[in-house]
């Protein structure tokens, strides 16, 4: 175990890695996950990753598809950055060994929805995550500057004097607690959908680097925004498994329980239309039809095609029964993304010196009020090294203090109480979920508030902190707009609403006009 360090990067999804390769260009880097080094959101990407590299692509197109579907939030600036520099670093993927689905020797791209141009590249079909990361993983361990920790928990971060100067985490060797300095932190621990019963996210995704941030005293932005995957798996006994965007891009149907394609009758882009329309529209039709799903149709493409496009979905479907080229595939929303989380400018910088953030821990507003599909992976690698780069040239000459000595630990005092856990789940999914309304969100944020005064540990009352932070931020705009739909507030309204929210310790919940003036 390196007892001293440079650098210290939280996370190790396409973001965490990236700010690990870059700062590794100035010191020793550690890089401390709490599962798996390959357990993590990136991993069960599915679709793709968007990037405009193709011959009939343009960056502006880019441009404007991510702004339209932030609905009228998202900042600019971030977006520009995002797509003007994505294609060099998906090219410097490459060449560090990530293999892309190629057609002919050439880079095959498909189509998701809200995307004007096939832009989407893949990786062995549906697992373009998996195999970034493990291009990542592999750079990372060939270079001698980075340490790579798994079964780490970070639980806390250390700041002194107004900066963050190292973390606090259990050693994974032995049952201690150890506190680490370092010249600068590199948080991206990914995001929060397991505040919620219903999601796509692994069970690592429960929001500890955004509450440990809140703590430390970083400002919080647009956790309103929360973004429902419109076509995950609805059948009994099975996960919440993800059936990829690249599916509709590729011609599937949307249908109801009479066999009608129902899509274009609650938007002219039909099943192409943005995440947030789709999922919305298929809880509107099950409410008018009495039902608890609708049902995804690819039966009418090629079954070999479907097999080779899409492996590990295919083989996931026949593992419960399903035959993608045969059958009818029953889906219904849930959480798969939040857009909003730690405030940071374009650089990674959070509010908190010292503290960086990149990836779905972070907002830059670079995806506004909902996220446009599959530029999540792209926002990691881009992001992720200019927050290297920029805690590298920010950094303090040296660590604060060396490392404390480690001290016994019980390792029940971080384990989240299941009891509690299943409770703000249930809470967030029927009252903060797809469709809100004031009664519902004030009943959750009296109700979280006093669970948080309950006796819980420390990762509990993280736990139920963000869940509250995120209830009180969606009570705040009243207003309906890209992920956030009000049911008392149905309309948007640009007049008022064409702000962001942020939250900060021990502060009234305010909105201000730009995420990236961090």
């Amino acid at each position: 175990m390196q007892t001293s360090t440079d650098f210290i990067v939280i996370g190790s999804g396409v973001a965490g890695l990236r700010a690990a390769l870059e700062l590794a260009n100035g010191g020793r880097v550690t890089v401390l996950t709490k599962d798996r080094l390959d357990e993590s959101n990136t991993e069960y990407a599915q679709g793709g990753v968007a990037v405009a590299l193709s011959d009939d692509d343009e960056i502006d197109l880019h441009v404007e598809d991510t702004l339209i579907a932030g609905a009228g939030l998202c900042d600019e600036t971030a977006v520009r950055v995002l797509v003007e520099e994505g294609p060099r670093y998906i090219t410097e993927l490459i060449e560090w060994g990530a293999q892309f689905d190629r057609e002919g020797g050439e880079l095959a791209f498909t189509r998701e929805a809200a995307h004007s141009r096939r832009r989407i590249l893949h990786a062995h079909g549906d697992s373009t995550g998996r195999e970034i990361v493990r291009a990542l993983i592999a750079a990372a361990k060939k270079h001698p500057n980075i340490q790579l920790t798994a079964h780490a928990a970070t639980i806390g971060l250390t700041v002194e004097n107004g900066r963050c100067v190292g973390v606090q985490f259990i050693d994974p060797s032995e049952s201690l607690r150890r506190e680490v300095f370092a010249r600068a932190v590199v948080l991206a621990t990914g995001g929060a959908g397991q505040l919620f019963a219903q999601t796509t996210n692994p069970s690592v995704a429960t929001g500890d680097g955004m509450a440990m941030a809140y703590a430390a005293g970083a400002m919080m932005c647009d956790l309103e925004f929360v973004q429902f995957h419109p076509t995950v798996l609805a059948l009994a006994g099975a996960p919440r498994f993800l059936l990829s965007e690249a599916l509709r891009g590729e011609g599937a149907i949307l249908r109801n329980h009479d066999g009608e394609a129902f899509a274009k009758r609650y938007d002219e882009r039909g099943e192409l239309a943005p995440r947030d329309i789709v999922a919305r529209a298929i809880v509107a039709e099950a409410q008018r039809t009495n039902q608890n799903c609708m049902f995804l149709d690819l039966t009418h493409l090629d079954a070999g095609f479907l097999r080779e496009r899409f492996p590990k979905i295919f083989e996931t479907c026949l593992r419960y029964g399903l035959d993608m080229a045969k059958d009818l595939l029953p889906v219904s929303p849930a959480v798969h993304y939040v857009m909003g989380g730690v405030r940071t400018d374009t650089h990674g910088r959070t509010t908190l010196p010292g503290l960086y953030a990149a990836g779905e821990v972070a907002c830059t507003g670079v995806h506004g009020a909902n996220r446009l599909a599959s530029n999540s992976l792209l926002e990691g690698l881009v992001f992720g090294a200019r927050a290297g780069a920029a805690a590298l040239g920010d950094a303090l000459p040296s660590p604060a203090k060396a490392e404390s000595e480690p001290i016994e630990f019980d390792l029940s005092d971080w384990r989240l109480d299941q009891r509690t856990k299943a409770r703000v789940q249930e809470l967030m999914w029927w009252k903060v979920g797809l469709l809100r309304r004031a009664e519902e969100l004030q009943s959750a944020v009296a109700e979280l508030t006093q669970l948080a005064e309950e006796k819980i540990n420390r990762r509990t009352r993280n736990f139920v902190t963000l869940a509250r932070l995120m209830a009180e931020a969606a009570l705040w705009r009243e207003e309906s707009r890209g992920g956030h739909y009000r049911e008392d507030f149905p309309a948007r309204d640009d007049k008022h609403w064409q702000v962001h929210s942020a939250q900060s310790l021990n502060q009234p919940i305010q909105s201000i006009a730009r995420i990236s003036e961090a």
